[in-house]
């Protein structure tokens, strides 16, 4: 139990602070809504209020064993004040105050985190810890960018190739020695295969020439159903030749289709007085 000098002086602090707020007028309390203020001093002061109870709230918030439910509630009550903030902000601009937007501090905005593609709601203290909001502030591994046709193209070169394959001194060696093996194998297969089938081993020499005797004595005659004939060797017309021959024909076209027979016949003898075949 309490003394009774406790008792006492807890007595004597009530009618103390009785007495003082005797004198006091009553507290006042701030608008719900910022639009309902009309003088610029009152609205700096509830925004002033409003600062000091997010400060509170965000240092009662850095404290992870107030449970998930606490937590959770303290940080949807720091997001409707700084809203709230925001509101009186604007407010004290349409009253012709200082624009807070862009000269009042932000530390305390700074202090949350908003999650990737949900601008507005942030997360502080130990809310940035809860089961489900981990997992949204975990980045997903930033993709490879992929090469432009241009850089791909610059990487396209004689190795590209292959062309210097065999500049090393080992792929050749190596080409040979199973080239020699392959053809190796391939003649042993064909020697069993003709030795089961009882063929001779007996290899044709492709490269051998064969003479014919009748190809020498040619001398221009041809035989033709036992007849003898000779070929007849014409010269053949030069490519000029084929043009002139060309013009003429189209000429003979031209006049046979635009010219009268009348007009065809004094050209004939025009050019028969003339002289011109």
């Amino acid at each position: 139990m309490a003394r009774n000098s406790e008792k006492a002086m807890a007595m004597l602090n009530r009618f103390t602070a009785a007495k003082k707020a005797e004198g006091r007028p009553a507290a006042e309390r701030r608008p719900f809504l910022a639009t309902e203020c009309d003088d610029l001093s009152k609205a700096e002061r509830w925004r002033h209020q409003i600062i000091r109870e997010v400060a509170k709230k965000v240092s009662q918030i850095q404290n992870a064993g107030l449970g998930e439910y606490r937590i959770r509630d303290l940080n949807d009550e720091i997001n409707k004040l700084l809203r709230e903030k925001r509101h009186w902000e604007d407010r004290i601009i349409e009253l012709g105050g200082p624009n807070y937007h862009k000269v009042g501090p932000k530390m305390l905005d700074h202090e949350g985190k908003e999650v990737p593609g949900n601008k507005g709601y942030k997360y502080f203290g130990a809310a940035r810890d809860l089961p489900g909001v981990r997992e949204l502030f975990e980045q997903e591994p930033a993709r490879a960018a992929r090469r432009t046709r241009g850089q791909l193209n610059r990487l396209v070169d004689a190795d590209y190739y292959g062309y210097r394959d065999d500049d090393d001194g080992i792929l050749a060696p190596l080409e040979s020695d199973a080239e020699r093996k392959k053809i190796t194998r391939t003649v042993k297969d064909q020697r069993l295969a003709k030795a089961e089938a009882g063929e001779e081993d007996a290899e044709e020499d492709i490269y051998a020439v064969t003479e014919d005797p009748e190809e020498d004595d040619f001398d221009g005659r041809v035989k033709v159903d036992d007849e003898e004939t000779f070929v007849a060797h014409v010269p053949v017309p030069s490519q000029k030749d084929m043009e002139e021959l060309l013009v003429k024909k189209k000429k003979m076209e031209l006049l046979e289709k635009y010219a009268s027979s009348a007009l065809m016949a004094q050209s004939t003898e025009a050019r028969a007085l003339l002289g011109f075949s």
